[in-house]
């Protein structure tokens, strides 16, 4: 029996293509684990009329973490029936956690010394997506509740205290200080007594521009929804772009990783998709089902091809997907 079980969802768009090379990636690296793929995302739901199928949910369920390719939402009004499926398996599954590490790679137009991690709460905010409409004005609520920020904070600050012992509290207090401010102060509360880990706070306007001054002044970051979609994407354009950039969403019970990246349906099917994103999603979900070694080896293998190539093409190289998928696993050590 294989030590590990792993879900394999590729979604839509470039997903078909990134989750298979990063699937011939991790059998390439001796992972002893067996595959359990299942189906979610816009095209599933064209086809059957609903976004993820109830063997989906037994899949993720029933195997030790899931590897996300990517899902493509509609713009404008929703289709009846249709919800985002990565959206959604956040929320059914608690993954309160969304872990967003930027670190400096070998790649062209990144900027040196940065490595940091930007913790966003995954649940609430406005991204509850609650929202209507009176004639020509439109309402959105944002849900902020002391238990899912002391929550979240918990999770940032234990982290924090495994790394460089400094957290950033990322906010609007002052101009929400009811929603925002409950945010804050919440997970000030719970920082205050851990006297060995250095505490900040930043107005999340003065934090976009400090990111892109001085990124390496932040260790952990910690923000609500919004904040953290929008700071992570920036941050990741430090170093390279959403083509290297991975995230996972994670709780208590079940832990879901993805590529940041979107579906991108203009190159989808070309096989011209850069997988790094996906294969470094994979490298954090190894080190959260406890097989460091592999992911360890995973990293370096990336790396090592992002310095000397073959790079694909949103890198500034010309490599498809399978001869970069094929020059990383040549470099397993």
């Amino acid at each position: 029996m294989a030590k590990y079980r792993i879900c394999l969802i590729e979604g839509d768009g470039i997903g078909h293509e990134v989750i298979p090379a990063t699937r011939r990636l991790l059998e390439a690296a001796g992972l002893d684990a067996e595959y359990v793929t299942a189906q979610a995302g816009y095209e599933y739901y064209l086809d059957h009329g609903t976004s993820v199928p109830q063997a989906t949910y037994d899949a993720v369920e029933t195997t030790d973490a899931t590897l996300f390719g990517a899902a493509t939402s509609p713009s404008g009004e929703k289709p009846p029936g249709f919800f985002g499926a990565i959206r959604h398996l956040r929320q059914k599954y608690s993954l309160y956690a969304n872990v967003r590490p930027t670190k400096t790679r070998p790649v062209p137009g990144a900027y040196d010394n940065v490595d940091l991690v930007i913790v966003r709460e995954n649940t609430q905010g406005l991204y509850v997506e609650q929202e209507r409409r009176y004639g020509d004005t439109a309402i959105a609520d944002t849900v902020i509740t002391k238990d899912a920020s002391e929550r979240i904070g918990r999770y940032a600050a234990n982290l924090a205290m495994q790394r460089g012992k400094k957290l950033t509290v990322v906010h609007k207090a002052n101009v929400l200080p009811v929603t925002q401010g409950l945010f804050l102060n919440s997970i000030l509360d719970l920082t205050r007594p851990m006297t060995d880990l250095n505490t900040s706070t930043m107005i999340v306007d003065n934090a976009a521009m400090q990111l892109v001054r001085n990124p390496s002044q932040f260790d952990v970051m910690v923000m609500t929804n919004m904040f953290g979609d929008i700071l992570s994407d920036l941050a990741a354009g430090l170093v390279g772009g959403l083509g290297i950039a991975a995230s996972g969403n994670i709780g208590d019970k079940f832990g879901i990783f993805e590529s940041v990246h979107g579906s991108a349906p203009d190159i989808a099917g070309q096989g011209v998709a850069n997988p790094t994103a996906s294969m470094l999603a994979a490298v954090l979900m190894l080190q959260h089902i406890g097989a460091t070694d592999v992911a360890a080896r995973i990293d370096e293998a990336v790396n090592t091809v992002l310095t000397e190539g073959p790079r694909t093409r949103d890198l500034g190289g010309s490599a498809g997907t399978e001869e970069f998928t094929n020059a990383v696993i040549a470099h397993l050590k």
